[in-house]
């Protein structure tokens, strides 16, 4: 692990140079790339030089009680070796989860969509109170967000709404919301004060390339149309809307979404790509649906991966276990999603940390 660790760091260095660099410096597209790498690998380097800061210490410490015939001086050893070890131990596993293989869509951008399932008019204003928490959490990380489609409910809310989140690591943090989301309150329109259930679902999409999943694009057929819809004027006249075609395999994605043209290209492509990773998962395994199926299920108020339970004034998350998997519902509806989403993380890492071992 240690040696692994030198040449992080080695590189680390390298791509700070890289940073400095003139040449680098005048092709921002380079060094956006670069500099996006060179974040990524920030927290493994502090953690590790401070891992190295404590082995030093407690080597240090360790030599002095082996030469040291002084009592008090021993004492003083012992001392500061019972106060580094457990520094050092926990600086080791905090290494072992940052050096858990990441998922490599990890960085990329995404198209966030928040949809009414089942209860009606309840469940749009849930959607719509789903928008507007991840609005917050958004806001927090400092990440650009462009609606790119949205449906009103009838009474407040949204049936639909379409976003493209972008910035750094954005899958990373949001590709545990996908799935759906259960609330249990009292409606507004609830005459007797009776609970009532209802759900809403969240897809994450990552956009991807066609050389993101080994697509030859001689093999992508690309259609521009002009878009129908809502948007005027301007949707009709323009040849907006996008529809890819993977004559391999037939597979067609299309996006109308934006009234950008090159907007449309990135979640058509993204589309693509998912349903051809569909397509294959499905050849390995007839049992498994669509990735986009997976990730929300039908919209059912059974099928959960969230419950936001208003009289109780909880959030549990159902993938959780023990204490772990409940919060407080005030903090989470007004976007702090920090400390689920590091729990969530940190579950997932276990599990990956497990399935290596036991290889």
């Amino acid at each position: 692990m240690l040696d692994k660790l030198k040449a992080i760091r080695d590189k680390y260095v390298h791509l700070e140079e890289q940073l400095a660099d003139p040449g680098t410096i005048g092709d921002m597209e380079r060094w956006k790339k670069i500099n996006k790498e060179y974040k990524n690998l920030q927290p493994l380097v502090e953690t590790f030089d401070q891992y190295h800061k404590i082995a030093t210490g407690l080597d240090g410490a360790r030599e002095m009680l082996a030469a040291e015939t002084d009592p008090d001086m021993r004492d003083m050893a012992r001392e500061e070796i019972e106060a580094l070890q457990p520094q050092l131990e926990a600086l080791e596993a905090q290494l072992k989860t940052l050096l858990t293989p990441r998922d490599p869509e990890d960085e990329k951008d995404v198209i966030f969509e928040i949809r009414s399932g089942t209860g009606g008019d309840e469940a749009a204003l849930f959607a719509g109170d789903l928008y507007r928490m991840y609005a917050k959490y958004f806001q927090t990380k400092d990440w650009d967000v462009e609606v790119l489609d949205e449906s009103p409910g009838t009474v407040g809310g949204y049936a639909k709404i379409v976003l493209d989140v972008s910035g750094d690591n954005v899958y990373r943090f949001l590709k545990f919301e996908s799935g759906a989301h259960r609330v249990q309150r009292i409606p507004e329109t609830e005459a007797k004060g009776r609970v009532h259930t209802s759900a809403a679902t969240v897809a994450v999409l990552p956009k991807m390339e066609a050389e993101d999943y080994d697509i030859r694009k001689e093999d992508i057929r690309t259609d521009v149309f002009r878009a129908s819809g809502a948007g005027g004027q301007h949707v009709n006249r323009t040849e907006s809307g996008v529809r890819f075609t993977h004559l391999p395999t037939g597979i067609v994605a299309e996006s109308t979404e934006s009234r950008s043209q090159h907007k449309n290209r990135e979640i058509a492509m993204g589309r693509l790509v998912q349903q051809i990773r569909d397509a294959q998962i499905q050849q390995q395994a007839s049992a498994l649906a669509s990735q986009r199926r997976s990730l929300v299920g039908s919209g059912d108020r059974s099928e959960k991966i969230r419950t936001y339970n208003w009289p109780q004034n909880r959030v549990t998350d159902h993938r959780l276990e023990g204490d772990n998997k409940n919060f407080n519902l005030d903090k989470i509806i007004e976007g702090e999603l920090d400390e689920l989403i590091e729990a969530l993380t940190i579950a997932d890492n276990a599990a990956k940390l497990q399935a290596e071992s036991a290889q």
